[in-house]
């Protein structure tokens, strides 16, 4: 995955900006199960690989039958999921699998590294993504390709997650898609 920017969207108008940038690959955060296919049609006309968020469905349960089911009716690109039986799912099935972790104290980050030792999701995303430090040492010690997410609000908060080492910066403001677009 070459891309600096992974373009989130939570409503079809950020959805509809998505198809018409040059980015292959976006994420689709909060959506209800009856829009799966539509977004998925879309997104395949358009040329664009989606990950979606397992756990922001609205309308199916994040657990190991739904993500049986969005893997073979839908055949996303990935799934995101805070959750270790739909990462585990989601790489048996064949698809990419982003394990969401929430960084809020150091028991937070402890309890994170387990969980990826056991789950080994092809890459982690670390939230809140503004916080270089921890960004750098989850990358060190996991040794799994890293996405940084949440509160990244700016351009710089971009280039600082990039310098840190996360592969990649999921983020919904439009200004860090367009910047990093060129």
């Amino acid at each position: 995955m070459n891309q600096k920017i992974l373009p989130a969207s939570s409503n079809m108008k950020d959805f509809e900006l998505f198809l018409k940038s040059p980015y292959e690959i976006g994420i689709f955060l909060e959506m209800h199960i009856a829009q799966l296919k539509y977004v998925s049609a879309m997104a395949e006309t358009h040329g664009k690989k989606m990950l979606y968020h397992m756990d922001m469905i609205h309308g199916i349960k994040s657990d190991d039958y739904s993500t049986e089911f969005i893997s073979q009716e839908y055949k996303p690109y990935g799934l995101i999921s805070t959750k270790s039986n739909v990462i585990l799912k989601a790489k048996q099935k064949g698809i990419i699998a982003v394990q969401r972790v929430f960084l809020l104290d150091s028991h937070a980050l402890e309890k994170s590294y387990k969980l990826l030792e056991n789950t080994q999701p092809d890459f982690v995303e670390v939230l809140p993504g503004i916080v270089p430090e921890l960004i750098t040492e989850v990358n060190e010690r996991m040794n799994i390709s890293l996405f940084a997410g949440g509160f990244i609000r700016s351009i710089r908060d971009v280039e600082k997650a990039l310098e840190a080492g996360a592969k990649a910066v999921t983020t919904s403001k439009k200004e860090c898609w367009k910047h990093f677009a060129q």
